[in-house]
């Protein structure tokens, strides 16, 4: 059975915008390639860290919202560690009332872009 499940992580802020979007796309094609299927993907842009993280003051945010077993957490959780770009990541399964939650900040967030 598959679970709704959220993964945060910061990249490291030497990156060019073209290496920074190469390196969401690998983690997203990882997802897929294991069976999850990505439901929303937000790139968040450079933002400064509350603390630094490695020396860095700030971090590229990108959020990945997917639903998949519980074993490709591990399996993405361990690329995470192995990438050198993530400074830091946060995956979580999401309850019910998380994922309504979530859903309704993406058809906000489609809206905007619509508009």
């Amino acid at each position: 059975m598959a679970n709704h499940y959220e993964t945060a992580f910061i990249l490291t802020p030497v990156l060019s915008e073209p290496q920074m979007k190469e390196a969401v796309e690998k983690f997203e094609n990882l997802l897929k390639e294991n069976g999850a299927e990505i439901l929303n993907h937000e790139e968040w842009g450079l933002k400064r860290l509350a603390y630094t993280i490695a020396g860095k003051s700030t971090g590229f945010y990108a959020l990945l919202q997917f639903d998949a077993e519980p074993s490709v957490v591990a399996t993405l959780e361990t690329a995470y560690r192995r990438d050198e770009r993530v400074l830091r990541f946060l995956t979580f399964r999401l309850d019910k009332y998380a994922f309504e939650y979530a859903e309704k900040r993406r058809n906000v967030n489609l809206q905007k872009k619509e508009d």
